[in-house]
Parts: C-alpha cells; sequence; structure tokens
C-alpha cells in the first residue's frame, strides 16, 4: 500500500491508513456515481472528505501502476498546486493507493470538507432571465480568467466542480470559488481559444454566456466580440454532443433491452 499524507496533517495518520478498510462501510455519502463515490467522515472533530476512485478495467491499472500517476495521486499534487498558485481548493490531506497482484487496484484522496456549499448548478440552460446573479457572474469570468493567466487549465470545468460562497462585502469583491474534482487539469499557458472552449462545459442562457465572455475578455484583453462567438460556438458543439450522446445511449437501451 502507498500512503502520502500532507505534512500539515499527520495527526490523521492513523485513519488515512485505515481507509482502505474503513471506507465501504463507514461514513458518510455524499456523492454515489459509477466512476467513484464520495464520503465525509468526522474525525477529531474535523469533517474529512474521502473520494474512492473505482477500480480500474485491467489495461488502465498496468498503466496507472507502471505509467501514469492515479487519479488520486494527482488530484493531491494538483491541489498543492492550485494552494500554491493562490486559488482555493479543499486542503489535500492525502492519497492512498492499494495494489493486487502488483498493479493498482483501489486509490483514494483525502481532503477538507469545504464549508462552501453554493455550486455553479445555480445556472441552467433554461433560465428566463439572470436577474439579481450578474455580480456572480462578473466574479465567476474574473475568477476564471485570472485562473488562466495563471497558467491553469482544469479539464472538467462543469457547474458542479466550481464552489463558491459569500463573503462580506470587500467593494467589488463579494464571492470567493474553490475547486473540486481536479484530477484532471493541466499547468500551462492558456490561449483565447483554450481559455473560450473550456467554459463549453458551464450551463446557461446565451445572456449568461455573453456576460461571462465580455468580462472574461475584458480581463484578459481580448476582443469582446470575437469572445462572445467563440463562448456561443462552443456552447453550441457542446449541447450538440452531448445531445448525440444521450440519443445513442437511449438506442442502445432499445437494442439490448
Amino acid at each position: 500500500m502507498k500512503v502520502c499524507i500532507n505534512k500539515d496533517y499527520e495527526q490523521f495518520r492513523h485513519f488515512i491508513e485505515e481507509i482502505p478498510n474503513y471506507f465501504d462501510n463507514n461514513g458518510t455519502m455524499i456523492y454515489n456515481g459509477r466512476r467513484n463515490k464520495l464520503k465525509s467522515f468526522e474525525v477529531g472533530g474535523t469533517l474529512i472528505n474521502v473520494k474512492s476512485y473505482r477500480v480500474p478495467i485491467f489495461i488502465n491499472r498496468i498503466i496507472y501502476t507502471w505509467f501514469r500517476k492515479s487519479k488520486a495521486e494527482r488530484a493531491y499534487q494538483h491541489g498543492m498546486e492550485l494552494i500554491a498558485k493562490g486559488f482555493k481548493t479543499p486542503d489535500p490531506i492525502a492519497y492512498v493507493e492499494t495494489k493486487r497482484c502488483g498493479l493498482l487496484h483501489r486509490s483514494f484522496f483525502i481532503s477538507l470538507h469545504t464549508p462552501l456549499d453554493g455550486h455553479m448548478r445555480l445556472f441552467n440552460d433554461s433560465d428566463a432571465n439572470n436577474d439579481g446573479k450578474e455580480q456572480l457572474i462578473k466574479e465567476f469570468a474574473l475568477f476564471t480568467a485570472k485562473l488562466h493567466e495563471s497558467s491553469v487549465l482544469h479539464c472538467d470545468y462543469s457547474p458542479g466542480n466550481i464552489l463558491y460562497g459569500k463573503i462580506a462585502d470587500e467593494g467589488d469583491h463579494q464571492y470567493e470559488f474553490s475547486l473540486v474534482d481536479i484530477n484532471r487539469m493541466q499547468f500551462k499557458p492558456v490561449s483565447v481559444e483554450m481559455g473560450c472552449e473550456n467554459f463549453a462545459r458551464m450551463r446557461g442562457n446565451d445572456d449568461f454566456f455573453k456576460t461571462v465572455a465580455t468580462y472574461y475578455a475584458k480581463a484578459r484583453n481580448y476582443d469582446v466580440e470575437s469572445c462572445v462567438e467563440k463562448f456561443l460556438h462552443y456552447k453550441r458543439e457542446d449541447r450538440a454532443k452531448r445531445a448525440k450522446k444521450e440519443r445513442f445511449k437511449q438506442l442502445r437501451k432499445k437494442i439490448f433491452a
């Protein structure tokens, strides 16, 4: 078993080392998905989140053992790098990997529970308007611009992976943001094309995307009209891909029903 613990959280070592034996039958389920599960645990008065990644298929077990870092290790390292760059993400506590027959079997990423409970799912494609939300939209756009200017590209930039919370009104700054599900990230220069495409998985009506694009373009000194056009193009492209995928899924259900 491989265990890597953030030196600031050595007090949780026993809990961390027991996670493979403890996870399945304990804790409070936060998310139970096909690819991973997320639970919270109270340890010595501290609320801790543990993400368990599903056992990879055989070929990926070989890849993650010899050629590529596991999702848990990447989430841990990306979290440390985000914090070093001044961005918020739940404090990485540790990651744990177990092996079977010499190959990666299960992996876990352990972090502090974040107190932020708002997420960008607040917006959806059917919203009639964005009344009362412009400050949040503006700060989200500026936050993302700063992220990209800092050479950070979240490759799963979807509404559920961007948390926000209201803070004391400090002039033009009323919200803080925190990134989760961070195993898929790249740290490299982010071009205008990459930056605009990065918003494609967000939800919201056209006014939402136009507003975000406008603030984002101004923050990065891009042409606003061109940026708006790219945002809407990538939004439509993403919706078309998702609709095609859903049609295929429904067809497959009918065939194999």
